[in-house]
């Protein structure tokens, strides 16, 4: 799950499978956060060529990109772990639509403290909060310290993480999440040198750009706000309605300003004294 929908989803009215039981649930978006396909078939592409024979996805929500790379890497194996029972099931869905449900398991529970590793390849898109129990920022440097240890040498860690694009200002965080922070977020550099301290050297720093954000906030509203539009008598309207607009209302406030870092590490190799 991305890092911004973990702070603003309320699931309450949008967990609902159909328009008597309420909206439907994020059937548009391939991935939980702002990633285009072009991106995610070059992704993929570069970590299948690290051979990878486990895959480790941290907060995998329905664990898209994780399919994705055991479908490129055909003797490969993996494990998803989140906490939400409803992604796991739409998982567990698709792996078995895709021929591979005897390659890959979904599990429900905390990543805190996992012993699931070492694997050579984690993903851990947009949850590294889903890895440490610290308040925000130093939750990232205790998830990458956790990614490294869930790591084998010699493997890689893709991590989507959210930085400033630039300071925002008061009235910006005013208009975020709930107690939204200046500290809360490093700016990239920060970022980057921050995994670097952790163990790792960057093989690939890339961020999302605003097409994939745009695509990605339009495609996380866009089941219930056609819902909403032809069901405005429905008991679930109101507290719909309220859900949709608080949101909007935050992507307005972080547009431009918040950002998602997609970083491939290459975990640093102890050097063993002679």
């Amino acid at each position: 799950m991305s890092d911004v929908t973990s702070k603003t989803e309320n699931t309450g009215t949008a967990d609902s499978a159909g328009p008597d039981d309420g909206p439907p649930r994020l059937t548009r978006l391939a991935f939980h956060s702002p990633l285009s396909e072009a991106r995610a078939a070059a992704i993929v592409r570069r970590l299948a060529g690290a051979g990878p024979r486990t895959v480790l996805d941290i907060g995998c929500g329905w664990g898209e990109l994780m399919l994705r790379v055991l479908t490129a890497v055909p003797e490969a194996r993996g494990v998803g772990v989140d906490v939400n029972a409803r992604d796991l099931a739409r998982g567990r869905r698709d792996a078995e639509a895709w021929g591979l449900a005897e390659r890959v398991e979904f599990v429900e529970e905390s990543a805190v403290g996992t012993v699931r590793g070492p694997a050579d390849l984690v993903l851990c898109l947009g949850a590294s909060q889903a890895l440490s129990a610290e308040e925000p920022p130093r939750h990232t440097v205790e998830a990458l310290r956790e990614l490294r240890r869930l790591v084998a040498d010699g493997g890689r860690v893709l991590l989507g993480e959210g930085f400033w694009q630039r300071p925002p200002t008061t009235a910006e965080l005013a208009g975020m999440w709930p107690e939204a922070r200046a500290d809360e977020h490093y700016g990239l550099a920060t970022l980057v040198d921050h995994a670097v301290a952790a163990g790792f050297r960057p093989e690939w720093t890339e961020t999302a750009n605003a097409d994939e954000w745009e695509e990605f906030e339009s495609a996380y509203q866009a089941d219930a706000e056609v819902w909403l539009a032809g069901h405005g008598d429905h008991p679930l309207a109101a507290g719909t309605r309220e859900r949709l607009d608080r949101h909007r209302a935050q992507w307005m406030s972080y547009r431009g300003v918040l950002g998602l870092a997609y970083l491939t590490l290459v975990p640093v190799v102890p050097v063993v004294s002679a």
